[in-house]
């Protein structure tokens, strides 16, 4: 990946373009990040820098970890994470990565831990669906109903839908657009839903899904049939034209 960076998701808002658009956005505040730790090839085998965010006081830290820290200065990080950047040669302990690493235009995936939802049924869980309330069902209407055959073989595969914890866990979504960047507040607009809740970390690199101009961007059409139609001399609106 080429830039990456450590945040926490402050909510949702809403923003106007020049044409008077609506485009709805979640504000992130990212960074400012540390450099903590820096893994080259002859040591480490790979290249990559690990970044600290979120200021923490020191009495809340272990000894391992302030003697982590120390070596990137004096600061105090509590969420440390690592990333393979393209120019990892170019950063050194201590160096900070803030907010306008990414500019307007960029695409990024965004990746958070959900919300959590607590213990939930089958319908909520999984989308089952519902028993009828008529003729004898009774107050079942919502369990998850029979599940297999009983002597053979005589249990549950594994994978069937059913009752259970929902939700809090570590889900990445792809190809969000950077509307804005403001460098002073160190806050990304990027146009789309963050998985977490308000005020969840939220780890932001550059997309892995490369786009390219499809279609009537690219000013061509993909459909051969659709492009014929426009030379079909036996075409009504060809003549007409």
């Amino acid at each position: 990946m080429e830039k990456a960076i450590i945040g926490r998701k402050v909510g949702m808002t809403q923003i106007f373009d020049e044409a008077g658009k609506v485009i709805p956005v979640t504000l992130i505040q990212a960074g400012p990040c540390v450099v903590v730790q820096k893994k080259t090839e002859e040591k480490d085998g790979y290249s990559a820098v690990q970044l600290g965010y979120d200021d923490v006081a020191e009495r809340k830290l272990t000894k391992p970890e302030l003697g982590h820290l120390k070596k990137a200065g004096e600061t105090r990080k509590r969420v440390l994470k690592e990333f393979r950047l393209a120019d990892c040669d170019t950063l050194n302990v201590g160096d900070e990565i803030k907010a306008e690493v990414f500019t307007a235009g960029d695409r990024v995936d965004i990746t958070g831990v959900s919300k959590g939802k607590g213990y939930q049924g089958v319908i909520k869980r999984h989308g089952a669906h519902r028993l009828k309330e008529t003729h004898g069902t009774g107050p079942v209407h919502r369990h998850a109903g029979s599940m297999g055959s009983g002597t053979d073989p005589s249990r549950i595969f594994k994978g069937k839908i059913g009752a259970g914890h929902m939700g809090h866990e570590q889900v990445t979504v792809l190809n969000l657009d950077v509307v804005q960047v403001d460098p002073e507040l160190n806050v990304i607009a990027v146009c789309g839903a963050v998985p977490g809740p308000k005020g969840g970390l939220v780890c932001l690199r550059n997309s892995v899904i490369n786009v390219s101009a499809k279609g009537a961007a690219a000013g061509t059409s993909a459909n051969p049939q659709k492009a014929s139609a426009r030379v079909n001399p036996q075409k009504a609106s060809a003549r007409k034209g």
